[in-house]
């Protein structure tokens, strides 16, 4: 059940975090302005809390983790919200990352 907690909360966070930030991008260099820039940087504060809840207790392998959330993530975002499409090295390159969460993760760790 843990892992699977911490799967969901990685998604949530991609969610808040590429959210966010899209937000913000569509607020400014799309100019739709402000409002939504400032629901973007709620979505990013939003997203510094949900990281908190990580099962594990530590900063810099949860953020480390994410990173490889966040990169399979934002293509995935990319290609819902704005019609991206990923060619394969950007499809093996997220994998490589995602297999990178899942090592850092979710490996057997001495006590």
């Amino acid at each position: 059940m843990t892992v699977v907690r911490s799967l969901l909360l990685f998604a949530l966070a991609a969610v808040a975090e590429i959210g966010g930030a899209w937000l913000v991008w569509q607020g400014v260099r799309e100019h739709r302005g402000w409002l939504w820039v400032g629901a973007g940087i709620i979505a990013l504060a939003a997203y510094g809390f949900v990281a908190t809840l990580q099962p594990d207790a530590n900063f810099g392998r949860i953020l480390a983790a994410y990173g490889g959330v966040f990169v399979a993530g934002s293509l995935l975002w990319g290609m819902v919200a704005d019609g991206f499409r990923p060619d394969r090295y950007d499809v093996v390159g997220a994998l490589v990352c995602l297999v990178g969460v899942a090592v850092i993760m979710y490996s057997p760790r001495a006590a």
